[in-house]
Parts: C-alpha cells; structure tokens; sequence
C-alpha cells in the first residue's frame, strides 16, 4: 500500500479534490464491480457533466457528439459503471446503430484512475456483452485531437481499426471512426 500524507489546503474545493486523488492513488490493484448503471443516482450525473465539460474544450461544438445523463436514458442503450469503494471509477455505454451493430459511448475514466486498467476492464465487458447478443461489431467516434490519443491507442489494442463514418456520422476532420467486427463475416454482412 503506497504510503500518502496529508496535506493542508486552503477550502473546500481543493480538499475535496485531493481526498479524491489520495483515495485513488491509494489502490494499488483495482478491484472493480461492473454494473448497470443507475441513472437516478446523483453520483453518475455528476461524472457524466464531469466528461462532458472535459471533452468540450477538445472539439468545435459541431464536432462534439458525448451524450448527456438524458439521452443515455433513451431506449437502445445499454450502460455499465465501474465501481470502487462505492465510488465511480469509469463508464461505457453501447448504443443501437442498425441491426447487429452497436456504438461504444461515454468511455470515461475517472482521471486520477487513469492508466490503472479500469477503461481496459471496461471495454473488456462491453465487447463480451455484445458478444454474448452475437453482434457483428462494434464501432465509435472519438477525437482527432492529441488529448484523446491515448484512447485511441486503446482502441486500437482491443482490436479496433479505422473506419469510414457510420450510422448518422459524416466526415469531420475532428473525429476519428473506428470498428471492431466480433466474428467473422463476408462483405455482404453474412457470417461465413
């Protein structure tokens, strides 16, 4: 266990933040419960209004497509938190694109959590769920910009490749689209 000393700060903000950072940096192997995300819990508005106001600096309005605490609630998606402690350490979601195949949304980790496994353990579980329902892939947008290159870094070493735009996306030289195929398919869509 890393050894942590308490430091002193000058109001609340700053002390609540770094009670936060000591919790987290205190877990030295994340043991994380995946679950269904509760939608009326105060916490998870919370962390989504938290990733939506990181990714808003990232991109022009135009380009920005993370979904609020209200369209995750719409029928066809499907979201999972990441637990530790009783506190959120990241989220994912899968939404409806077209018959058998689904888009990665609101892939966050808390940030002092970052680089400890919890989005890898994340996608982990969202791509064996939609193994599970026998989907033929799995696709996303994320950002062009170098903020999010090690998301995409991760992407690419759970199997994603680029790709053209799908669903209701069209080119943008601020987005970079990706997909996964979860089984072997012609080009036809067929499973061979």
């Amino acid at each position: 266990m890393l050894s942590i000393t308490p430091r002193r700060w000058s109001g609340p903000a700053e002390a609540s933040l770094t009670s936060a950072k000591s919790f987290f940096a205190s877990v030295r192997s994340v043991e994380l419960d995946i679950r269904w995300a509760d939608f009326d819990d105060p916490a998870l508005s919370a962390f989504l209004a938290a990733h939506l106001a990181d990714m808003a600096p990232q991109s022009p309005v135009e380009s920005q497509h993370a979904l609020a605490l209200e369209a995750l609630r719409r029928p066809g998606i499907r979201m999972w938190v990441a637990m530790l402690d009783g506190r959120i350490a990241g989220t994912c979601a899968l939404a409806d694109v077209a018959a058998e195949h689904e888009e990665l949304k609101s892939m966050r980790t808390d940030p002092a959590l970052r680089g400890r496994g919890v989005a890898s353990r994340l996608l982990r579980h969202v791509l064996d769920d939609a193994g599970r329902r026998q989907l033929e892939r799995v696709s996303l947008e994320t950002g062009a910009a170098e903020f999010f290159a090690p998301a995409r870094a991760l992407y690419r070493k759970f199997g994603f490749a680029r790709c053209r735009p799908f669903g209701a996306y069209a080119e943008d030289p601020h987005s970079v689209y990706m997909t996964r195929y979860l089984r072997e398919t012609d080009r036809s869509g067929v499973p061979a």
